[in-house]
């Protein structure tokens, strides 16, 4: 029964002119590689398909880390009708002919059927909301697999309806065991009788970290370079794959990931951390200057003011970076990232203002006293503006009794300095400040008496 014949699929037939990747592709949930917490022994998804108990539920994780593969393996498991649509290629009008053909197969037919949607995340909000009464009735089993974290791209109402399954990226031993079950499983690769050993396997896998779908392209394009018989050696994958395929997409999740890396290394005190992340970006094609831009927050939010220079410095790697352009301002990068994270930290100035900000939300907002206020006119000065200011200069300590917070707030205290490089020496300044601004004020008490 063909209820769905005018539905993008995700999938063509597989022949000898598909490529590697999808003739390999597992068809039991036992050959899927890398992900054993959801399709290993006692795997959650194994359990569920024992007892015929398929739930609607996301994938989320890395390129080439098996979301299709496990989606379209529980799907023809579960014995349902099974719909593929690809949300790079289908639109409104396709889901709702979808989702009407399905709540007619389960009225009349009492059959359920399996959406799989992969990329749902590219899915807007529309499409996403015409899933929701027929997930709620049970008229479809929705699964989704996505690269994106569910939380931004998913509508709160559709994620609260699915559960939500993580995909690690491949390690290296994975990646080479998918790699040695094509050699011998693929009719195309294993008739041409080509060697290549295990460390150069791996080695392989080294080039498209924790993706297999990657790793089975390398493989396919390098294969094609050598004749029947011949050894693949390294020199042969570095000509088939150029340089290292890194993980990063400038505005997706992986952005944020490693950005804040790079940020909570430094503030770890570790360089090396920091330039490897700062590195990661690099090498992935991130703007240099958005990385100085976070870099300068960072010299004043983190170190502040117990490496004055920090700041400095951050804003000079900015404009080298500007100046010179890449490769070469990456070097400008990686001494400022270095410099912040061996520096002394402190985020005293990042409280104090918070605790300004927090008092002005709060209605904290009163006249600036008379005695600091401006007075150019005559008038203003016989409203008293300006009386009783005392220039700090003239004074022995180079502070006076006077009052400079709204009355509201004398003896609220904002700034703590730490004891951290050169806020240490401002806390002691601070300190000298306040005890001398005391005694003047005690004096001018008994003064008045």
């Amino acid at each position: 029964m063909d209820l769905f014949s005018t539905t993008s699929s995700t999938s063509s037939p597989v022949n000898a002119t598909s490529p590697l990747a999808e003739r390999v592709r597992p068809t039991k949930l036992e050959d899927v590689e890398g992900q054993e917490h959801l399709v290993g022994p006692g795997g959650i998804l194994v359990e569920a398909l024992k007892v015929q108990k398929i739930h609607s539920f996301i994938l989320w994780g890395p390129p080439g880390s098996g979301k299709t593969t496990i989606a379209r393996i529980v799907a023809g498991k579960s014995g349902y009708t099974f719909v593929p649509f690809s949300a790079v290629l289908s639109g409104i009008k396709e889901v709702k002919e979808v989702m009407s053909q399905a709540e007619k197969n389960r009225r009349y037919t009492g059959q359920r059927t399996v959406v799989f949607v992969d990329e749902i995340h590219r899915f807007n909000k529309a499409q996403q909301d015409a899933f929701l009464p027929f997930v709620e009735r049970g008229d479809i089993i929705l699964i989704g697999a996505t690269t994106e974290n569910p939380s931004f791209e998913i509508i709160g109402a559709l994620l609260s309806r699915l559960r939500v399954y993580v995909l690690n990226p491949l390690r290296f031993e994975d990646q080479v065991k998918v790699l040695k079950r094509a050699l011998e499983a693929d009719r195309e690769l294993s008739s041409k009788g080509i060697s290549i050993s295990d460390d150069v396997l791996e080695y392989l896998c080294s080039r498209v970290p924790g993706d297999a779908r990657s790793a089975l392209n390398l493989l396919e394009t390098t294969s094609a370079l050598v004749k029947s018989g011949q050894t693949i050696g390294r020199n042969l994958i570095d000509q088939a794959s150029q340089r290292v395929a890194l993980l990063y997409d400038k505005v997706g999740e992986e952005h944020y990931n490693v950005i804040s890396a790079l940020h909570k290394s430094m503030r770890n005190g570790d360089p090396d951390a920091s330039l490897y992340w700062l590195g990661r970006m690099l090498e992935s094609g991130e703007d240099p200057l958005y990385i100085a831009r976070r870099m300068i927050r960072f010299a004043s939010e983190d170190v502040g003011n117990a490496d004055p220079q920090a700041l400095i410095l951050a804003v000079a790697a900015r404009d080298a970076v500007h100046f010179l352009g890449l490769p070469e301002g990456k070097l400008a990068l990686a001494e400022l990232a270095a410099y912040l994270a061996l520096a002394p930290k402190s985020n005293a100035v990042y409280l104090a203002y918070g605790r300004v900000e927090n008092d002005l939300r709060a209605g904290h907002v009163y006249p600036v006293p008379l005695a600091i206020r401006n007075a150019p006119t005559k008038l203003m000065k016989n409203l008293g503006f300006g009386k009783d200011y005392e220039y700090a200069h003239d004074a022995q300590g180079k502070t006076t009794a006077m009052e400079c917070l709204p009355q509201e707030l004398i003896g609220r205290r904002y700034y703590e300095p730490s004891d951290c490089g050169c806020e240490k020496e401002l806390g002691k300044r601070k300190k000298t400040f306040e005890e001398i601004r005391r005694s003047l004020k005690e004096g001018h008490s008994k003064v008045k008496e």
